[in-house]
């Protein structure tokens, strides 16, 4: 789950079901019951996929899937990121992982490292920010967290094949913007 509708869906979806959320958040949802019926998590499933969401159970994917949404929420949600804040030490700590741990396992199942997958999200954020059309290079590059413009349009060229004014003169999101569970 990478946004706010997200989480609606995946709660109207077990309420469907008879199932009430204690927790929803992104990517993790905590149910009361303790134990699930082998019949329950099927019903699940198969109301999530309907959606366009799957349940994840393997403790490994899940980590993988909780450093995401932590990297989504602070890149995508969060209203500006300071230059000098860390992403291992913020990842380490608010995931209770060594980071070189983290690294290696997001590495070895997404084919891209952290800090690859946290470049991509900067850049579909700044897309998006580009088409509202409410903020100069200037400020996009600080909101994001970038030392420069220079920087931010240095790495938007190599993901995206196109500077950020090319991309702003073609006015076509569609053709350039990436669902966030889909960045990789």
């Amino acid at each position: 789950m990478v946004c706010n509708r997200c989480k609606m869906v995946v709660e109207q979806e077990l309420t469907k079901l008879g199932f009430k959320a204690d927790h929803v958040t992104l990517g993790e949802v905590t149910l009361p019951e303790s134990e699930l019926s082998k019949e329950q998590l099927e019903r699940i499933d198969q109301a999530l996929l309907q959606v366009g969401f799957e349940r994840i159970d393997d403790r490994k994917a899940r980590l993988i899937e909780s450093v995401k949404n932590k990297i989504i929420e602070r890149v995508h949600h969060v209203d500006s990121i300071d230059r000098k804040f860390n992403w291992s030490d913020i990842l380490a700590d608010e995931l209770n992982h060594d980071y070189n741990s983290l690294s290696n396992l997001f590495s070895s199942v997404e084919g891209i490292t952290i800090e690859q997958y946290i470049i991509r999200q900067k850049i579909e954020r700044a897309k998006e920010l580009l088409f509202y059309d409410e903020l100069n290079l200037s400020e996009i590059a600080l909101k994001l967290g970038y030392s420069s413009v220079a920087h931010l349009s240095s790495q938007f060229k190599k993901i995206t094949g196109l500077t950020p004014s090319e991309l702003k003169k073609s006015r076509k999101p569609q053709d350039v913007r990436n669902p966030l569970d889909a960045v990789q």
